[in-house]
């Protein structure tokens, strides 16, 4: 399985994820900061593998390394309906639509960026797997990557990177 704890996805297949407010490498809105709306950006999905049964999604932040002494995760999804085209800003998807686990907030939504020490790239890691996964909202990045290994086989991973610095502003 492609390690979700590694620093970056290697690009796997042809699936992909793209952000309509930023592009990959470049500066996401306010409005996803952790003191400000809080809000995940909206997410574009194409080319799911057919074979596809979920996919699962994390947002991290491997700069926080600098500040806290490891990958810092702000979000992490899983059994998402590989149909699924658009993950909406904002989104807190039913237990139907998906399984959101604990992020290091040690809470189970999304938790936006706040970097302590300038500006920081998050990943929105992106991963189709050929099953769903029978966990507790409770798991973990490492408990859902080892799950995955066990029981399925990744069919595609791809990522995309956006920066945020509290301290420069955005017209968002």
């Amino acid at each position: 399985m492609t390690s979700l704890l590694d620093p970056d996805i290697e690009q796997l297949g042809d699936l992909s994820i793209e952000a309509p407010d930023f592009d990959d490498g470049e500066r996401m809105p306010d409005y996803v900061g952790f003191v400000n709306e809080d809000e995940n950006p909206e997410l574009r999905i194409e080319n799911v593998p057919k074979e596809a049964e979920s996919l699962i999604l994390i947002c991290d932040d491997p700069d926080a390394r600098g500040a806290v002494g490891f990958t810092y995760d702000h979000w992490l999804v899983w059994n998402i309906d590989p149909d699924i085209e658009t993950i909406p800003r904002g989104w807190n998807p039913s237990s139907d639509e998906a399984t959101v686990g604990y992020n290091d907030f040690v809470q189970d939504e999304y938790n936006g960026p706040s970097p302590p020490d300038g500006t920081h790239g998050y990943r929105f890691k992106l991963v189709a797997l050929d099953t769903e996964l029978d966990l507790e909202p409770e798991a973990r990045k490492a408990v859902v990557q080892l799950r995955g290994l066990m029981e399925g086989e990744v069919l595609a991973a791809t990522q995309i990177v956006g920066e945020y610095d509290p301290s420069q502003g955005t017209a968002f």
